[in-house]
């Protein structure tokens, strides 16, 4: 799922780089993987009311955020931003129901995973993850949806919204001292020491992973597969590799193709410069697309 509306202006040495969302497509035919480009509609009104409090989404979506919530955001939330907001939940939205249909599929922006109930935070302003799998589940197209978030950063809003459910789980393994500084509870947290290196990081996936899937026995797989846990990442506290990346990817993968279970991915966190974090998202989803292919 792509669109033209992910790629908004901010003011220049902003942490968050948009421009790796324009330049993800042309890095994925790179690698020479055919893309097949997708457009999603705006998420509807009511979808991000059955996350986010009606007033909250009534000043997104007028781009009247008070100055106080912009703070904790990170920017300012102006038309521009407030409309990307939207079209994003569009996207993870659309790229679950095709994963459902098709087995796999990736939407090309999201996994705003810090935005809570009553406001966005740490560059998020409204949680696509919460709002495409509240939707899937009300529309009665999964019963269980299983979050798995391996950004760096602990995916505490999500785990907020969905606290104390049984019908959306969220697995969250993240640098311990990194943002946010309070940690929230998952249904399953996996904290990680600083400088965590890809043997260490790979085996303890391994270990949590299969097991939490095993156990519940998900409808459908929502990956956050941020590459923020990159060793040369500005915002991260792990030290995986671009190989490590990739076989985090490939384990995520093997592990939904070998249980039949669909897996719908966003691609979360990475900061630097934007072409190279394309080149390192699109390492990872032509890994898992040659999985999930076969």
């Amino acid at each position: 799922m792509h669109a033209p509306g992910y790629a908004v202006w901010l003011p220049d040495g902003h942490p968050v780089a948009m421009d790796k969302y324009r330049a993800l497509p042309a890095a994925i035919a790179a690698l020479g993987q055919p893309v097949q480009l997708l457009a999603p509609a705006p998420a509807a009104q009511d979808w991000l009311e059955a996350v986010h409090t009606p007033d909250y989404v009534a000043a997104v979506m007028a781009a009247s955020v008070p100055a106080a919530q912009e703070r904790r955001i990170g920017f300012a939330v102006t038309p521009a931003v407030a409309a990307r907001s939207l079209l994003v939940v569009g996207g993870t939205y659309l790229a679950a129901c095709h994963a459902l249909a098709h087995g796999w599929a990736v939407n090309g922006a999201g996994g705003s995973h810090h935005a809570r109930a009553d406001g966005g935070a740490g560059y998020c302003v409204i949680n696509d993850l919460a709002v495409a799998a509240e939707t899937l589940v009300r529309q009665g197209r999964a019963r269980t949806i299983l979050i798995v978030d391996l950004d760096v950063h602990q995916g505490d809003g999500t785990a907020v919204i969905f606290a104390g459910r049984a019908d959306v789980l969220t697995f969250s393994m993240h640098a311990e001292r990194n943002y946010p500084a309070r940690k929230a509870r998952s249904f399953r947290d996996v904290g990680l020491p600083d400088g965590m290196e890809d043997e260490a990081y790979l085996e303890r996936l391994q270990a949590e992973l299969p097991l939490l899937v095993e156990a519940h026995r998900p409808d459908l797989l929502l990956y956050q597969a941020g590459i923020d846990p990159h060793r040369e990442d500005r915002l991260g506290r792990l030290a995986l590799s671009d190989a490590g990346l990739i076989a985090r990817d490939r384990m995520v993968a093997e592990l939904a193709r070998a249980r039949g279970i669909p897996l719908a991915v966003t691609l979360g966190g990475g900061y630097g410069e934007p072409q190279l974090l394309a080149h390192r998202h699109a390492l990872g989803l032509v890994a898992q697309w040659s999985v999930m292919q076969g």
